[in-house]
């Protein structure tokens, strides 16, 4: 029941649907361990877009506010693809009560917290769909994209040269707390090939 890279059949958009539930509430209970705060789960968003409706997709998640961006890339038995963690700016001082930081509030401080909170959620929703798949995925370096900027310079620098990806969009926000991220999780137009042989075989 493979069906074209292009498209997602019901039965495929549902086990991808679980898989991210999985991934990103093992995600969730890490940071929520580490804030000592509840992390309220969305219902992660499921689609195969084309490159420019990628950028609008990016655009839609950064709310034309002010954001902060990481990005980090990943690979795995044929796999690839790239995991990209947005931070509204109004959420660095909440994050940093909560993670009892007491320095000043400088653009360093905010990049470490960037990046520990980064490292927290990519890692373990990578990892979290890779082992319900049985893939291993190699993480590379992240990658800041840029410090309180707007989504349009953001895109600049996020342009892959992809024609069609998978994205998986989850929206993270913390409960009674000014902090709310977007990360987004983007596979290559050939790798959903192989994603869509793995699912289907777990649909049999």
């Amino acid at each position: 029941m493979s069906a074209h890279p292009a498209i997602l059949s019901e039965d495929q958009r549902d086990c991808y649907q679980e898989l991210t539930n999985v991934a990103m509430g093992q995600a969730a209970d890490r940071l929520a361990r580490l804030l000592d705060a509840y992390v309220v789960l969305p219902i992660p968003r499921i689609s195969v877009i084309e490159s420019s409706e990628l950028n609008m997709a990016l655009q839609d998640a950064g709310n034309d506010s002010s954001v902060s961006a990481v990005c980090q890339g990943f690979i795995g038995s044929g796999i690839a693809g790239e995991a990209m963690l947005m931070f509204n700016d109004t959420s660095f001082a909440s994050l940093a009560k909560l993670m009892q930081y007491t320095g000043p509030l400088d653009k360093h401080a905010e990049l470490e917290l960037l990046m520990d909170t980064a490292s927290i959620l990519i890692g373990a929703c990578i990892h979290g769909i890779g082992e319900q798949l049985e893939i291993h995925f190699n993480q590379g370096h992240p990658v800041v994209l840029g410090q309180h900027c707007d989504m349009n310079d953001l895109l600049k620098h996020g342009n892959n040269g992809w024609d069609r990806t998978l994205a998986i969009e989850i929206h993270y926000t913390i409960e009674h707390a000014n902090i709310e991220c977007e990360l987004l999780l983007l596979f290559t137009e050939e790798s959903v090939k192989t994603l869509n042989k793995k699912i289907d075989f777990l649909l049999d």
